[in-house]
């Protein structure tokens, strides 16, 4: 009945959507196999993507070629650009996303690919011979051959609702569970655990009274995710900020005792940075409030998602509290929340390339990898797409190391740290975060993507050729060209910023803290006819090269040093245990690690700049 695929995807969440792409925009045959064709790309949380770290995630994806930063330019309702206030490594974008839009958008590219088919009905294992995956099947008995797998499962692996003291098999509100792949992959001798996620009620945007609540609203002049021809936002949607306070959180406790977090009903681990409402309040009970998000999930849809009151207490214990604060005096309640628990597979058990080490051609993707959110998941999904594509044409598969990428930070934190709790990105976990910026996405990683092959690259690849040219342009410039006193020392007095008393270069002006391009350009006339001729995207870029030059320079050269250590080579087939001047901790973590490079096995806990030593004079180096 079907043909042999080169890649079957399992799962159309945000990892299994831009896996197929990937795979599919190298030029294989992909099948993507979903339970429901309705629910393709759900945004099962908030409505909304990017974040702190995660915006630069969502460039990064656009960059290699990736749907995710295109359907959220087309979708969003609001964007901001988080952490202004703070050095350009932090600046974050995030977008409000419509959610039904959203889901649409990413149907209908999907379907518009000629490489991608698809199939609707529960997988409930893979097929695998002399230990390289040959296909998977399905709850109809059927079998959808394939030259590679990846699964991306998310929450469904025999995901379990709870709410107060009911709970019920599902994997997202009114969808079953995922029986029988945990079982096999077991089998097969996989080590499995069980983590948790939330969500919290939808509220009827209109029982709410918003004059009671601070306004969010988006950016005056918002941007894009996209560095590709995507429509600019003309319109916004605000949100709001509401707070708890004590009676809501005295509300809450009243269902303390019939919570499934507080009872032992929950195994799982639950994120740490995203908790319940109920577990704050336990957690940090000397605060008399915490902050809500009042977030519109659409254009017209009147359904609103309060982010911050995640919860799992019974229903009637979530609506009497959400009542007590300000503004949600008389709302009405669509759904309440609810916490899922699932099984994930620890990703100490995979190869860089998101390549399990058990079986040959299978690839684990997203949350079955034990991470949290839309963001970290689509990047597992495009690696494992792209590897997939790779491994089975016999390419060398396609790596970022942690200076490349956000995404290579994450995936080399999965790999070699594992994570006993669902794994969120954050830009302090990127120790090269000055040159891991949202704005210079595409100057990294489009050229690899290029390089790769990727379907309909060539315009981006020009337009990353006229960016670099631009910003050195206007390098050029600054570095040339002297202002005298009488022309700039107006505006350094406005910034109370120390005046010059002789000619300077214009380069000196603008490494002085909170002097911008913007406000030299007003002064400088030349400068200004520069400047015309590019975007605003080329002249920030620009401005951030040369204003932090120095510290880009030396953060350059320190990553430098230590990928010296991703050049050198371990033996897949070497026996740690036969080494005994490694600590008996390392030879464990290392045995079943099975790092690639001394640079790998020097980032797995436990491996001590002595082991590292050791493994050194053993491989003659």
């Amino acid at each position: 009945m079907f043909p042999m695929y080169d890649v079957v995807v399992v799962g159309a969440g945000h990892a299994g959507c831009e896996a197929a792409v990937a795979a599919a925009n190298l030029g294989s045959r992909v099948m993507l196999a979903t339970m429901n064709m309705n629910t393709i790309a759900q945004m099962s949380c908030n409505p909304a993507m990017g974040g702190v770290a995660k915006g630069q995630i969502v460039r990064e994806i656009d960059a290699l070629g990736g749907y995710s930063g295109i359907v959220t330019d087309h979708t969003m309702i609001q964007f901001r650009m988080l952490n202004r206030s703070k050095g350009p490594a932090m600046w974050s974008p995030r977008a409000q996303s419509d959610r039904m839009r959203f889901a649409e958008k990413w149907r209908l590219m999907l379907e518009a690919h000629p490489n991608i088919d698809f199939w609707q009905e529960m997988v409930t294992g893979i097929t695998v011979k002399d230990g390289v995956v040959t296909g998977v099947g399905t709850g109809l008995g059927l079998e959808i051959p394939a030259r590679s797998v990846i699964l991306t499962n998310g929450t469904f692996l025999n995901g379990i609702i709870h709410i107060g003291e009911k709970q019920f098999g599902g994997g997202r509100a009114g969808e079953k569970a995922a029986k029988g792949i945990t079982e096999q992959l077991i089998e097969l001798g996989f080590e499995s655990g069980r983590m948790k996620t939330g969500t919290p009620p939808r509220i009827d945007g209109r029982t709410i009274d918003y004059s009671k609540m601070e306004l969010q609203p988006g950016d005056e002049n918002p941007g894009n995710f996209s560095f590709s021809d995507t429509p600019k936002l003309d319109k916004q949607r605000p949100c709001h900020i509401a707070y708890t306070n004590p009676v809501v959180h005295d509300e809450l406790k009243t269902g303390f005792d019939r919570s499934p977090m507080f009872n032992g009903r929950i195994r799982g681990i639950g994120p740490r940075y995203c908790p319940s409402i109920e577990d704050k309040i336990d957690r940090f009970s000397d605060r008399d409030r915490h902050q809500l998000f009042v977030e519109p999930e659409g254009w017209e849809t009147i359904e609103v998602y309060v982010n911050g009151f995640s919860s799992s207490l019974p229903e009637e214990v979530q609506y009497n509290a959400l009542r007590r604060v300000p503004g949600f005096e008389n709302c009405k309640m669509f759904r309440p929340g609810y916490a899922i628990e699932y099984d994930f597979f620890p990703p100490t058990q995979l190869k860089i390339s998101l390549e399990t080490h058990l079986v040959k051609n299978l690839f684990f993707a997203g949350q079955i990898n034990g991470t949290t959110g839309y963001e970290e998941a689509g990047s597992q999904g495009l690696i494992a797409g792209i590897n997939a594509h790779l491994t089975i044409n016999d390419h060398a598969p396609f790596v970022l190391k942690r200076s490349d990428a956000y995404i290579g930070v994450l995936i080399d934190d999965l790999v070699n740290k594992g994570t006993k709790e669902p794994y969120r990105m954050f830009t302090s976990r990127a120790e090269h975060r000055i040159l891991l910026r949202q704005d210079n996405a595409d100057i990294r990683l489009t050229p690899m993507a290029y390089e790769l092959g990727m379907r309909n690259m060539e315009s981006r690849m020009e337009r990353v050729r006229e960016k670099e040219d631009a910003t050195r342009e206007i390098s050029k410039f600054l570095n040339g060209y002297s202002v005298a006193p009488e022309m700039i020392n107006p505006m350094l007095e406005e910034l109370k910023s120390s005046t010059i008393n002789q000619k300077v270069k214009l380069i000196q002006i603008l490494s002085r803290p909170h002097v911008t391009l913007d406000a030299l350009r007003k002064r400088v006339g030349d400068l200004d006819q520069i400047l015309s001729r590019f975007d605003d995207e080329v002249i920030q870029l620009a401005e951030i090269d040369t204003k932090y030059a120095g510290y880009i320079k030396r953060e350059m050269e320190m990553a430098e040093k230590l990928n010296r250590l991703e050049s050198v080579k371990l033996l897949p087939n070497m026996d740690y245990h036969e080494i005994k001047s490694l600590s008996k901790e390392a030879r464990e973590k290392l045995a079943r690690i099975k790092p690639e490079t001394i640079g790998q096995a020097s980032r797995i806990s436990g491996v001590s700049p002595s082991d590292i030593s050791v493994l050194l004079v053993h491989i003659g180096r």
